[in-house]
């Protein structure tokens, strides 16, 4: 058994897209348009086989501060080691994303960061 996909809700489809395609080499299938529901998703695929399903509603969108009510916890990254993730992290940190939890060996002995999507969603950065 594996998991096939994780989605996320998200405000603006197409910065989350970018997102992805420019930090972790997602590669975009075309756009999945539901008019009656107004539902918009990508899936996104990554070179492991991963996907992740970026989808958008208006009727999802939070009032405050446009955020979404409902979503995930956090998404983990698996860039191959201790080096790639302080690189991944740096460059994100350049960019201006913000980096909630620097590098470092956790508790349950994971080498990891924490990062900021552009929608506040958090990513760790792993081995």
């Amino acid at each position: 058994m594996k998991i096939e996909h994780a989605a996320l809700w998200t405000a603006d489809l197409e910065q989350m897209k970018a997102f992805y395609e420019t930090y972790f080499g997602a590669s975009a299938g075309d756009k999945y348009t539901n008019v009656k529901k107004q539902f918009q998703s990508y899936f996104l695929q990554f070179e492991s086989g991963a996907r992740l399903e970026l989808m958008t509603k208006p009727a999802c969108i939070g009032k405050d501060e446009g955020r979404v009510y409902l979503g995930y916890a956090h998404i983990a990254f698996s860039v191959g080691s201790e080096d790639k993730v302080v690189e991944l992290t740096e460059r994100l940190r350049r960019d201006g994303y913000t980096v909630e939890g620097e590098p470092r060996v956790t508790g349950d002995g994971y080498f990891e960061s924490v990062v900021l999507d552009p929608e506040g969603n958090s990513i760790e950065i792993t081995v």
